[in-house]
């Protein structure tokens, strides 16, 4: 037996499945015709921003695999999958699609229109891939800054590129966030909250964190800039859910300092002022801060190294923005902050 591969066109819908045909030796391994290279396998399919379903057969016939899958802009879907020889693991996972990919004002370039799957692991294998269009999924969108967003070069990680590895079809993260945006420059720019805004639906939960760009904001401006994107959502009928920043790692003993508990520099406690908003204006609270401030200061000076990023590991020091370890520990949290406050998400956490 070998494989022949056969390509399904119809209306909203690509797909590429492998079929058995009898032969009298084995033909190599085919790929879907959208995708290309063995490890990582990528793929492209020319479609328009939007959320889609992609249904993907991870494993093989012929060999051992395991199967990682991210999406655009280092946006990681899956973790790594182990298959058995001949075993395959139907999978369907919801993915946003947006242009450009990677941050929405296009820092650190712009990507290519559609929609890029990369298979990686240490022996990536896809047995059949289909994309169709999503039906109405539950969207949580992302408003925040770097530590956040799909940043576009490595080692730099946001949470926001590992939350969807917690989120099953049905439920899709559209990540807003964007390098260098405090709580007034994100509410400002176009290309960020009012484009944001006008793609929420009833129900849709808007996740906003905001706090390290906020270094010379007034406790009122701040507290304004929240509350004019908690209006926001709530006038297209969406579910605001603020976040706390998460801490900075920067010590004084073993106890870590204000500055990196986002006190900033007009006195003002960034953290209590969302706790604040939270309370008074009966929003859900995500206490990133607080969260990640028990692991950090928990770990210790040396131990929390690995949250960050470090000149001998990563190339850079930098006690701000977090490896891909620290920003997985970060979606953690947030994942449990979620639990924690029942919200709609829940019902598609893996």
């Amino acid at each position: 037996m070998s494989l022949m591969r056969q390509v399904i066109l119809m209306t909203g819908v690509t797909a590429a499945v492998l079929v058995p045909t009898p032969v009298a030796t084995a033909a190599p391994h085919a790929l879907p015709a959208q995708c290309s290279g063995t490890a990582p396998i990528k793929c492209h399919f020319d479609v328009s921003p939007g959320n889609y379903d992609v249904t993907v057969g991870l494993g093989s016939a012929t060999k051992a695999a395991n199967t990682s899958m991210s999406v655009e802009a280092r946006r990681q879907i899956l973790t790594a999958v182990s298959t058995a020889t001949g075993q395959v693991v139907p999978t369907t996972v919801t993915v946003n699609v947006r242009s450009p990919e990677g941050q929405p004002t296009g820092q650190g370039g712009t990507g290519t229109p559609g929609l890029d799957i990369t298979f990686a692991g240490s022996s990536p294998a896809i047995s059949s891939l289909t994309v169709t269009k999503a039906n109405s999924p539950l969207v949580a969108y992302l408003a925040g800054d770097s530590t956040v967003c799909d940043q576009p070069v490595a080692p730099y990680t946001g949470w926001g590129q590992i939350l969807p590895t917690d989120v099953r079809n049905g439920a899709v993260i559209a990540n807003y966030a964007d390098s260098g945006e405090s709580s007034g420059s994100f509410l400002a720019n176009k290309a960020l909250f009012p484009t944001l805004k006008a793609l929420i639906k009833p129900k849709d939960l808007v996740f906003i964190q905001f706090g390290h760009n906020d270094k010379d904001t007034s406790e009122s401006a701040f507290h304004n800039n929240l509350a004019a994107m908690v209006n926001g959502v709530r006038e297209r009928g969406g579910i605001p859910v603020l976040v706390t920043p998460p801490v900075r790692r920067l010590f004084n003993g073993t106890t870590l300092t204000p500055t990196a508990l986002h006190v900033n520099t007009k006195g003002v406690d960034l953290p209590a002022v969302i706790r604040a908003l939270g309370k008074s204006a009966n929003v859900p609270v995500v206490d990133l801060t607080a969260k990640s401030k028990n692991l950090v200061q928990g770990l210790g000076p040396a131990g929390s190294q690995k949250i960050y990023l470090s000149k001998a590991s990563d190339g850079v020091s930098d006690n701000t923005h977090f490896s891909q370890y620290g920003a997985t520990q970060m979606a953690n949290l947030v994942v449990q902050g979620i639990r924690e406050l029942n919200l709609p998400l829940v019902g598609y956490l893996r």
